[in-house]
């Protein structure tokens, strides 16, 4: 497989993600990066912008088994992962599989579970398998987290531990759409109050498991030159030399953020990357791995804003 054959692939899934979701172009563009790169997404945004609608017919269109875990106070990490039951009929204990045992994960308002559930999903997250009892399972090698927050209300919520913040490729804000999506959006969806299913849209598989086993392959191998690698370094070291911001991003992130650009020049049909690839990709990758300053707060700088101004002055090769 070629660059080019993944960016026709990427313009497949598209269209049909557009059957179902009017708008959030830019939301779609880096599911489609994430999923190339192996990444999992967080999603932050108001209730009623289509992230759980997003979420399954984006999985329905890669012919990837969809699961969802609505998280709330109460849920256990067994609620997750699974747990041994007893069975008496074979007096021996077999495993009931929870609904992590599935291709792609949409995590519902992540942040309303308490820190240790949200733990159940590092070591899938990490290493694509868990471990239940002193056993472990393997999962999909490319089991991708969609997770969701609700940014809005901040009651019997619990911030996200930054462990697990740095298992996300990219936390990505999702804004109201414009009058005219907003239009298109009631025109369309105006004629029941239940949410449709991607199967009423019609939308179907536009790639299959052994083709997404090639893209990743071939985004792998995508070239990404010294001078690239010197960039995204320079980027990653700035935001823990900024004094507005306490702690900056990791090693790991500047990793990511590599691979993430190789994973944005093939969907445009490149076989190298550019400056501009980490350029669009740099907030996604950075603003959950970083963190203000309380003078910075203080003076009502966000993580946005500082980013913004580091991509902007660090010198970017020609």
């Amino acid at each position: 497989m070629n660059t080019s054959d993944i960016k026709d692939l990427a313009g497949k899934i598209r269209s049909e993600v557009r059957k179902a979701v009017i708008g959030q172009d830019l939301t779609v563009d880096l599911l489609l990066t994430a999923l190339f790169s192996s990444g999992h997404v967080l999603l932050e945004g108001p209730p009623g912008t289509a992230k759980t609608l997003l979420a399954q017919c984006f999985a329905k269109s890669i012919s990837l088994e969809f699961g969802r875990i609505q998280f709330t106070p109460d849920l256990m990490p067994g609620d997750v992962l699974g747990t041994n039951l007893f069975n008496f009929q074979t007096n021996e204990f077999s495993l009931t599989k929870g609904p992590i045992f599935t291709d792609l994960l949409l995590a519902d308002e992540i942040n309303r579970t308490p820190p240790k559930t949200q733990a159940a999903l590092l070591e899938a997250m990490q290493e694509r398998k868990v471990t239940i009892d002193g056993d472990s399972y393997p999962l999909n090698p490319r089991f991708t987290v969609i997770a969701t927050q609700n940014p809005i209300e901040q009651q019997g919520t619990y911030p996200l531990p930054e462990a697990q913040l740095d298992r996300f490729l990219f936390k990505h804000t999702l804004d109201y759409p414009s009058r005219e999506e907003e239009f298109a959006i009631v025109a369309q969806h105006g004629t029941r109050t239940g949410m449709n299913t991607p199967a009423s849209f019609k939308i179907e598989s536009a790639i299959s498991a052994e083709e997404l086993d090639q893209a990743v392959e071939t985004v792998a191998q995508i070239k990404l030159k010294d001078d690239i690698i010197s960039y995204i370094v320079d980027l990653v070291r700035a935001t823990r030399e900024t004094p507005a911001l306490e702690t900056g991003a990791s090693p790991r992130a500047a990793a990511a953020l590599a691979t993430a650009a190789r994973a944005r020049a093939a969907i445009d049909g490149r076989d190298f990357v550019i400056p501009d690839d980490v350029k669009a990709l740099a907030l996604p990758a950075l603003r959950h791995r970083i963190l203000l300053s309380p003078a910075a707060e203080i003076e009502g700088k966000t993580t946005d804003e500082t980013l913004a101004g580091i991509v902007e002055q660090t010198a970017a090769p020609r």
